[in-house]
């Protein structure tokens, strides 16, 4: 796509008018590492920051497309605009991506109000696309008010979603772990709404329980006026549940914006994009010509023992 090929100002105006051929025009060129993202942008980012960002994370198989998609039907039932980024895995040997989880919510497939967006992880650890952060951005800008994330679902290590999301949910489900499992550090950490999902099996009661009991070991919400994760069972695939999730969401918005610590979290996450940009930056420089040679000579004399790796370094990133 050139530069020719797009008008940049009549793209976001009708963007922001919800003219989804124009969001999904504007999230391909952020996801194809456009030569106008930046222009992108700086066009979308005067008009973005009102959305609440709701994050759901969890293990394959617990359900987290289906609780999406019931909590897209519960936010639209409150006629609520809603955005969705659904991140699917990227194949490490084709590269490809299934981008299977809008099948999940065909029923809003037709719905004008939402605007459901499946992207490729690339190859990215922690759950999410690098590309997620930008189209974000341009779903916050088009209008939505509730923009829903929808990570990989690879297991403990996906924590990224935490610093992207005002609010996260992890979802579980009974059989995909017992109770040391659920004491775990790690993802069990980042989740602002513990969802308990499939509640209508064995073992429910017990995975709760175990929340529970993880959480009475203290950690983060043994401090005077900390948050306390609510534990919310649902059955997704019949709706129910859903409506306490969204309560729990509420609430936790709620003491988001009296602690201060929404706009700590939008910091943070401002914060952290704008050194992945940055760290984007200079891995582009040492993948050039220039870099490339420079590391080349900096290696050779750390190997013929001219000079150290940490001083080698420092001197090509000065060269940079």
């Amino acid at each position: 796509m050139s530069r020719r090929d797009v008008d940049l100002a009549d793209l976001v105006g009708r963007a922001r008018s919800a003219d989804p051929r124009a969001v999904a025009r504007l999230i391909s060129l952020v996801e194809s590492d456009s030569p106008l993202l930046r222009q992108v942008a700086a066009a979308i980012t005067p008009h973005a920051g009102h959305a609440q960002v709701v994050g759901l994370t969890g293990a394959p198989g617990v359900g987290k497309s289906t609780s999406t998609s019931a909590l897209v039907g519960a936010l639209r039932a409150a006629d609520k605009r809603v955005g969705v980024l659904a991140v699917d895995p990227s194949s490490p040997f084709s590269g490809g991506a299934l981008l299977g989880d809008r099948v999940r919510m065909q029923e809003h497939a037709g719905d004008p109000g939402v605007f459901i967006r499946s992207m490729a992880s690339r190859g990215q650890l922690g759950g999410l696309s690098a590309a997620v952060p930008q189209a974000l951005r341009v779903l916050d800008a088009a209008g939505c008010d509730v923009v829903l994330i929808e990570t990989v679902g690879v297991g403990q290590a996906e924590l990224e979603i935490a610093s992207l999301a005002d609010t996260t949910l992890l979802v579980l489900a009974p059989g995909f772990g017992d109770g040391i499992q659920a004491a775990k550090a790690g993802i069990i950490e980042i989740a602002d709404v513990f969802v308990v999902n499939k509640a209508d099996r064995d073992g429910a009661t017990q995975l709760a329980r175990d929340l529970r009991h993880t959480q009475s070991l203290g950690g983060r919400t043994a401090a005077e006026g900390a948050w306390r994760p609510p534990i919310v069972k649902t059955v997704a695939a019949r709706g129910e549940g859903v409506a306490d999730v969204l309560a729990a969401v509420e609430q936790h918005r709620a003491w988001l914006t009296s602690s201060g610590e929404l706009a700590r979290r939008r910091q943070a996450r401002a914060a952290a994009e704008i050194e992945a940009i940055a760290l984007g930056t200079v891995r582009r420089r040492f993948a050039g010509v220039h870099g490339s040679s420079a590391l080349a000579a900096a290696a050779a004399r750390v190997v013929a023992a001219e000079t150290d790796p940490y001083t080698a370094a420092d001197e090509l990133v000065a060269s940079l």
